[in-house]
């Protein structure tokens, strides 16, 4: 029986599926995590053969007695996972202690972790990508802005979603940035005028797809967070043969094997000097786990799917056994900001949208930042009505 350590298998919530596809599958799913066993849910206690409960996941030195208690009572821990942006480092270090080779080593953390050392891999794909600086002192930063025009995007080399992202304007923007920026290494980019695009996919040990689609942002993430503003996305009914192309042409160039991904894309709103023209893609980021939050279920939803089965078939067969020839839809997320006059109450909503709705619920203040305080996930098959669900859902009264 293979052994399988599931870091942090409790948060998101829905990542207790991860678990039980892996059971289903034959294999022994070992927990560690800093929740009391007694708070998981009765779901994930279902789907686990032991838990290990650490009094912080931030403490590297217990989390690493954790697999080596595992590894002293049930042998070689063939796979360690957390699929979670924030873990991915920490998962790399336990896989290279441990010998674990299903999974990226420390020495892969660079390419995939600082948005600086994406560039060449992008490259390497042919893909272009916005210019950058390192962020060394005001004076450089500022020649930079200058040579290609503010605005400018700063945000941590090595970061997690849209934290400490900003837009900045003029040199007194420059000069507040530099009187209150913390001690992380940033990036400067040029700014980049286009929609947030992904692909999203489950790739075999050969970098195959089982699984492709991707998402759509209409609005800024970087403003969603900075404003506390609603947050919206939706996937797509299909994926482009452009996008297809292009995230597949990134898998390869990353030397990405066996794992869920998420690649950020721009697709240019309108020509831009240096950048391309409009509809042409840039390259932006890439993110080595499934997309963040309930986004693994808007995939079920759209393409009428089970990813977790897919992704924990990956594992233990190295193929999906999940049929691929479901009708498809596009699945829209609408996270609404408390403290907003909408016009539309709950109420409202259901007795609108009830039979498209597929989830709805609060948002736990963990992903509150990106995501709002209030979710609505519901199904459509035209753009027509996508839009007018989020027309209705974000209204205000005056």
């Amino acid at each position: 029986m293979k052994n399988f350590v599931f870091i942090s298998p409790n948060f998101p919530i829905t990542y207790w599926k991860f678990c039980a596809e892996l059971k289903r599958n034959g294999l022994r799913v070992l927990g560690i995590g800093d929740c009391p066993y007694t708070e998981l849910t009765q779901s994930l206690r279902e789907s686990l053969h032991e838990y290990y409960r650490v009094s912080s996941l931030e403490n590297y030195e217990e989390v690493f007695r954790a697999v080596a208690f595992f590894t002293y009572k049930y042998g070689k821990i063939d796979w360690l996972e957390s699929n979670n942006e924030y873990w991915l480092e920490r998962d790399a270090a336990l896989r290279t202690a441990f010998h674990i080779t299903t999974g990226f080593q420390e020495s892969d953390m660079d390419r995939i972790k600082l948005k600086s050392a994406m560039k060449a891999y992008y490259a390497k794909a042919g893909i272009p990508t916005a210019r950058y600086h390192l962020v060394d002192d005001y004076e450089g930063a500022r020649a930079f802005a200058h040579e290609v025009g503010y605005p400018v995007i700063v945000k941590p080399d090595n970061g997690v979603g849209a934290n400490n992202t900003y837009r900045l304007r003029n040199d007194e923007e420059l000069q507040f940035f530099f009187a209150t920026k913390d001690d992380n290494i940033y990036i400067m980019e040029e700014f980049v005028n286009g929609q947030v695009r992904t692909y999203d996919a489950i790739v075999d040990s050969r970098g195959e797809p089982l699984f492709e689609s991707g998402n759509v942002t209409p609005e800024s993430l970087m403003d969603v967070v900075n404003n506390n503003d609603n947050s919206i996305y939706y996937i797509v009914k299909h994926l482009s043969p452009e996008m297809r192309d292009y995230g597949r042409r990134t898998v390869k160039a990353f030397d990405v094997k066996s794992r869920f991904v998420h690649l950020e894309f721009f697709v240019l709103n309108a020509d831009q000097e240096g950048l391309g023209k409009k509809g042409d893609i840039l390259g932006l980021e890439v993110n080595m786990r499934p997309a963040g939050g309930y986004t693994p279920d808007l995939f079920d939803f759209s393409a009428e799917t089970d990813v977790y089965k897919i992704w924990a078939d990956m594992v233990a067969f190295d193929k999906s056994t999940v049929p691929s020839d479901r009708p498809h839809h596009y699945c829209a997320f609408c996270g609404r900001r408390d403290g907003k006059n909408f016009v539309l109450d709950h109420n409202a909503i259901m007795a609108k949208y009830g039979p498209s709705m597929k989830m709805f619920g609060r948002i736990p203040e963990a992903l509150s930042g990106a995501m709002a305080n209030q979710m609505y996930v519901a199904n459509f098959d035209t753009k027509e009505e996508l839009q007018q669900f989020y027309n209705d859902l974000l209204a205000c009264k005056d």
